[in-house]
């Protein structure tokens, strides 16, 4: 009987862990932060694409991660710039991604 109920609350911690490490990494915010303006310095070269600035989550609130320039890894042909998502109670940042 003990053994039973060892490894039925084993198998619930698990799943409570389990759970909790599958929530959303996305947070919500009632108004979007305004971006900062800034020059965009000029292209180091040719095979570079602008990548335009991020908002990373940081304790409690969004701060702005500048834009750079970046080359385009191996078989990525075009860059979606994250932008701002209208979401049930506000507003969460969606990041930027390549796509094929």
């Amino acid at each position: 009987m003990k053994m039973k109920k060892f490894l039925f609350l084993s198998t619930l911690i698990l799943l409570i862990f389990f759970i909790a490490g599958c929530h959303s990494s996305r947070y919500v915010v009632r108004e979007r932060p305004m971006e900062p303006h800034y020059t965009m310095p000029m292209s180091p070269g040719p095979n570079y694409i602008w990548h335009n600035g991020d908002w990373v989550w940081k304790g409690n609130g969004y701060i702005y991660r500048r834009g750079s320039w970046i080359i385009a890894p191996s078989g990525r042909r075009h860059y979606i710039s994250g932008h701002w998502q209208k979401k049930r109670g506000g507003w969460i940042w969606m990041p930027g991604r390549w796509r094929y």
